[in-house]
């Protein structure tokens, strides 16, 4: 059994200083001190997956992340995991814990993810070593972590047995006051714009320093055939993560942040909502487009007609929330949102379709996302 600083500090000396995650009671004496250390940021996540996204974004901005969740929740976390960090090339450490170790009396939820942690980090493709329980184990597994990272550019995985860590208490966390944030109606109800028209009135009117994250599907190519350019991210997976990437990137840049969403997207991780409210990243512009269906798939219905999206970003505490249904309520919003502190969202309803001849990115997942982490990490002229 090892003290949590035991391997926090020579982690921390290796760059690793960005945590995220989902507690279980493996982790309890290790998570609890990544809460309160003061050399780390630490941002609690609604989800595994949410997380995941969350480390990317981090990674993005220049830092070296760590992901620490449940075995069970590596269910939740294998779409950005495999549709994220593997096409993007996004490295990071997940500790996992071993819940349902054979040989050792569990919940019987556990039984058979604690069977198959290591097939499914396998399966993923994704290099592993256990956690360290002894002092003189650490240095190993962390040369180890360095050493896949830099060939692989993946992430990797340490699967923590049960006390693994010696519990050393909870150091009082910082909570987040909630404070109901303005809201605004701009709907004219009249013919509602095409995704198209949006997305070109955003390109003009964005300050040339800005982030623009888009999610999967028409969003990103629809971007990319506007405008290819250094500070564009097309998520061509992990469907729902955009505003958990926004979060990480946002949290540590000095430039806004957009994060262009989808209403089947947006549904799919509803919770990073109240992530972003909680840690209200005041760079942060969320626009949610909303026309009602899965269009890359054939125009099936989401539900999100009986969703207001600014009414639940108001409630999960961003500083201002809209719905619009017009490019000049885009618009204006648009500007407003660019001088005053975030987070923003908008909720923009649009007509459904695409492009007839639209394309696709070009350039391959790894190396937008390389050219996406050296803007990132250029200090603005504010």
């Amino acid at each position: 059994m090892i003290a949590a600083d035991e391997f926090i500090e020579p982690a921390r000396a290796r760059g690793y200083d960005f945590y995220t995650g989902v507690p279980c009671s493996f982790l309890t004496p290790f998570i609890n001190r990544a809460i309160g250390h003061p050399g780390l940021t630490y941002i609690a996540a609604a989800s595994e997956g949410e997380a995941v996204g969350i480390a990317a974004g981090a990674w993005l901005a220049g830092r070296k992340t760590v992901v620490m969740c449940q075995n069970s929740g590596l269910g939740n976390a294998v779409n950005p995991l495999t549709s994220l960090n593997f096409p993007f090339r996004i490295p990071t450490l997940l500790i996992v814990t071993w819940r349902g170790q054979p040989g050792l009396k569990d919940e019987p939820q556990h039984e058979l993810m604690g069977q198959i942690t290591a097939g499914m980090l396998d399966t993923m493709r994704l290099g592993h070593c256990a956690f360290p329980k002894e002092i003189n184990a650490v240095p190993g597994a962390l040369q180890a972590l360095d050493e896949a990272a830099a060939k692989t550019s993946l992430p990797f995985a340490m699967i923590m047995e049960k006390d693994s860590v010696r519990d050393d208490g909870l150091a009082d966390p910082d909570t987040p006051t909630f404070k109901l944030g303005a809201y605004q109606d701009l709907r004219q109800y009249g013919l509602r714009p095409t995704r198209f028209a949006v997305l070109e009135r955003l390109l003009a009117e964005a300050p040339a320093d800005a982030a623009i994250i888009a999610t999967t599907g028409k969003c990103g190519r629809e971007l990319f055939t506007l405008a290819d350019r250094p500070q564009h991210l097309y998520l061509v997976g992990s469907m729902g993560c955009a505003g958990a990437v926004g979060l990480g990137a946002a949290r540590l840049v000095d430039r806004k942040v957009i994060v262009l969403d989808g209403d089947g997207a947006a549904l799919m991780k509803l919770g990073s909502l109240a992530t972003i409210g909680a840690y209200a990243p005041e760079n942060l512009i969320h626009i949610v487009l909303d026309n009602g269906v899965h269009d890359s798939t054939g125009g099936q219905a989401t539900v999100s007609g009986t969703v207001d999206f600014a009414g639940v970003a108001r409630a999960c505490g961003y500083a201002a929330s809209a719905t619009a249904d017009s490019v000049p309520g885009f618009a204006g919003w648009f500007a407003d949102a660019l001088e005053a502190p975030g987070p923003h969202l908008l909720h923009l309803r649009i007509q459904p379709g695409s492009l007839a001849t639209l394309g696709r990115p070009t350039i391959a997942p790894h190396e937008v996302a390389r050219r996406f982490q050296k803007f990132l990490t250029t200090p603005t002229n504010r």
